[in-house]
């Protein structure tokens, strides 16, 4: 008899994970996502529309999982949202990468990041010397450790849920982990 093997999430959500929602929420959502992918663009408003919907019920993780081969900026824009994310503008940092996906040269980011007012000797400094591509580096081994293959991929609970067929199915996901 030949049974799928059941994905779970490899690395728990941790302190060092990005982090929205309440740390009391009865469902956590994690994301290993490429802020390269158009469809991880198209996934993060339904994901915010979600936080939203279910308040401090739910709780969402994004961890990078750059498609390197595909999108040649992916690993880049992640070390640039990771620098940001050290000045405490992970998020605004994630947002303005999904809304300008075309323009991820690191002239574009600098752009990105002088607009955040983040501190540019630091923000220039951490990008040059790679500071947090190691920490990327874990996210895709965790990513892969965890069945990660594609992006977006989400893991609700620790469980895999399969959103090949649309976000629908993440959100009846949430709806059977609050309701169990």
């Amino acid at each position: 008899m030949n049974r799928l093997r059941k994905y779970e999430l490899a690395v728990a959500v941790n302190e060092t994970d990005h982090i929205l929602g309440s740390a009391q929420a009865r469902a956590t959502v994690v994301e290993y996502g490429d802020l390269e992918c158009p469809n991880c663009k198209q996934a993060a408003p339904a994901v915010r529309l979600m936080l939203a919907h279910f308040k401090d019920r739910l709780r969402f993780v994004f961890r990078h999982f750059p498609l390197e081969e595909v999108h040649s900026h992916a690993l880049l824009a992640a070390q640039a949202a990771e620098a940001a994310g050290a000045q405490g503008k992970f998020w605004p940092m994630h947002d303005v990468l999904f809304e300008n996906q075309s323009r991820l040269e690191l002239n574009d980011l600098q752009m990105y990041a002088t607009r955040l007012e983040l501190d540019m000797t630091r923000y220039d400094f951490e990008i040059a010397d790679e500071v947090y591509l190691q920490r990327i580096r874990e996210h895709m081994d965790g990513g892969v450790r965890s069945g990660v293959h594609s992006t977006p991929t989400f893991f609700i609970n620790g469980q895999l849920c399969d959103v090949s067929y649309g976000l629908q199915s993440l959100e009846k996901g949430i709806e059977a982990a609050l309701n169990a």
